[in-house]
């Protein structure tokens, strides 16, 4: 009987193994050159195609984008406005002034007189009125003391402003293609190999035995003086049939996990330094 052991050691367990994982590294290897292969043929101008050695220039691929750039902000309109400086307190001041505001295109401003021993102090403005183009004329009644001294005013006026739209210009922003595309970087993470053998050995032993018998009789005469005759054959066989069987089974199961991997340093660094190749400029009026 055949050990199973021995079935076992009779096996090509180096290439049953191997074989699976030299092509798992040959798969590593092809995803790595579909990715140097990628990044040649897409982020890169083909060169000579006589010449395989400089089959590409070297030079990026840039994708060229159009785009109004706001070199100038929407400016709101702005209402005029006008603020008061007393100039000359005055003295003699037992009660505020009358302030009247007049000219300057416009009407209905009006403005408060502050007194503060016998002296205008400030002067408050109370409604801006409408319609001023320029600064109004400023007057203020008289002090009540006939030795007191007049006080005086001037109007400080900020004219208002229109309304400016945005003014744009035509940008040309150059980007490096490769610097807007997933890069695939393929590598096999686990390799896990399931091999099973099933083997039944098993002995066998078949006896078959056969037996034959064959007989025939004859009768002669009248009825005393009748005769017979009895004639037999008989036949035996035994065969023995003995032997060992063996049932083999195999089976193999590859699980392969890839993920993709970082970047390289190298690559990283390449496209770094297109990233800081990107350029904005003006676009030049077509003549």
């Amino acid at each position: 009987m055949i050990h199973p052991g021995q079935e076992l050691s009779t096996l090509d367990f180096k290439n049953i193994i191997g074989g699976p994982l030299i092509a798992v590294v040959e798969a590593q290897a092809q995803a790595a050159m579909s990715s140097v292969n990628f990044i040649k043929a897409v982020g890169f101008k083909a060169g000579d195609s006589k010449d395989p050695e400089n089959s590409n220039t070297g030079d990026p691929i840039y994708v060229t984008f159009k785009y109004p750039k706001e070199v100038q902000p929407y400016q709101p309109a702005t209402t005029y406005s006008f603020s008061i400086s007393v100039t000359n307190v005055g003295s003699g001041y037992s009660k505020k002034p009358t302030v009247t505001l007049s000219d300057g295109g416009g009407r209905d401003a009006t403005a408060e007189a502050v007194v503060s021993d016998g002296k205008v102090t400030a002067i408050n403005i109370t409604s801006l009125g409408t319609g001023y183009k320029t600064a109004p004329k400023i007057q203020l009644s008289g002090s009540d003391d006939p030795e007191g001294t007049q006080a005086e005013a001037i109007v400080n006026f900020t004219p208002g402003t229109e309304a400016t739209p945005a003014i744009y210009t035509d940008m040309k922003l150059e980007v490096p293609i490769l610097t807007m595309l997933p890069i695939p970087f393929i590598r096999i993470d686990e390799t896990t190999l399931d091999f099973n053998v099933k083997i039944n050995s098993m002995e066998y032993r078949q006896v078959d035995d056969s037996f034959t018998l064959n007989a025939s009789t004859e009768a002669k005469g009248g009825f005393l003086y009748a005769s017979a005759k009895l004639n037999v054959s008989t036949s035996y066989q035994r065969n023995t049939t003995q032997g060992e069987k063996v049932n083999r089974t195999y089976s193999m199961n590859v699980h392969v996990r890839a993920v993709q991997e970082e970047m390289p340093a190298g690559l990283e660094k390449i496209l770094g330094i297109l990233e800081d190749s990107i350029r904005s400029q003006p676009v030049l009026p077509t003549s």
